[in-house]
């Protein structure tokens, strides 16, 4: 069963959602409606979000889709972390960790390339990276850092 974890600590301006799934495709789903949920609660109706809320959604269901599938190979033994951090001004960041062997995020081939237009793998990271305000690797690939900053409403 995936534990669940709300923290929120006193005086300081965020909140934070931790969660670990099984390394199974069926469980992503799910997850991400519940991280979304989890979003549109904390950040609430002081922002523009429709279209940042979208976004965020998307790269969500790719990182967790490529850990699950890629990282992990959808072996039933391991599990993927996701933390999702909502501030207080509009700023989410999200970290998925996957228990893989790891890749290199520099070595990718270029989805854009006309060479690659028919591959049916491969633009899961070019959609995070055009998605969100920034994408990094870390450990080896093993983990991946998201953050989104939502729009305020003047």
């Amino acid at each position: 069963m995936p534990s669940l974890t709300v923290t929120a600590p006193c005086g300081v301006p965020f909140v934070e959602l931790h969660q670990s799934l099984p390394s199974r495709v069926a469980a992503i789903a799910p997850l991400v409606d519940r991280l979304m949920r989890f979003i549109k609660l904390v950040i609430g109706k002081a922002r523009d979000s429709s279209e940042s809320e979208g976004d965020i959604e998307l790269a969500l269901e790719e990182a967790l889709a490529n850990a699950v599938r890629h990282g992990n190979h959808e072996n039933p033994h391991k599990q993927v972390h996701v933390s999702c951090r909502c501030s207080r001004d509009g700023e989410v960041s999200v970290t998925v960790r996957d228990e893989g062997e790891g890749f290199d995020s520099e070595a990718l081939p270029d989805p854009t390339a006309p060479q690659n237009y028919l591959r049916t793998h491969g633009r899961g990271i070019y959609l995070m990276r055009a998605l969100m305000d920034e994408v990094s690797f870390a450990e080896s690939g093993r983990v991946v850092h998201m953050r989104k900053r939502m729009a305020t409403i003047c």
